[in-house]
């Protein structure tokens, strides 16, 4: 059993998860010690993935599908089986096309991405642009 601390470190995140795992397990009241000691590791462990695991704002599509990306440890080029050719990846990516109900469909379904997160239009962040969608 460990001392409550701050988490710190990766190894400190992982030996406070496999404890909350053990006391899960062992369902405590959760007006007991146990009980008690399972919900401060619970705000230890989210205080430490807000930090170090943010959750992308959810009305920007690119910045969901990076999230995902680095959750799945995939690359641009991967991306070309939802998106399409290199030249679309890219032009996704740097906000000059909005996706299409094609990709938006690839995308949820290969990658378990909401389809919900990727419906909100992609602006632009061109100075050019004056905030129009490159494709609509």
């Amino acid at each position: 059993m460990i001392d409550p601390h701050p988490i710190h470190t990766e190894e400190d995140y992982e030996q406070v998860l496999s404890e909350i795992e053990k006391l899960m397990f062992a369902d405590p009241d959760l007006d007991s010690p146990e009980g008690e000691r399972l919900e401060l590791l619970s705000i230890l462990v989210e205080a430490y993935e807000e930090k170090h695991y943010p959750i992308p704002a959810p009305d920007d599509p690119v910045e969901v599908i990076q999230f995902y990306m680095e959750k799945n440890g995939l690359t641009r080029k991967d991306m070309e089986a939802y998106l399409g050719s290199r030249a679309r990846v890219s032009e996704i990516f740097n906000r000059k096309r909005s996706l299409s109900l094609t990709m938006i469909r690839r995308l949820h379904s290969g990658l378990g991405i909401p389809a919900d997160l990727l419906i909100a239009p992609i602006t632009s962040n061109q100075e050019g642009s004056k905030g129009r969608h490159a494709f609509t």
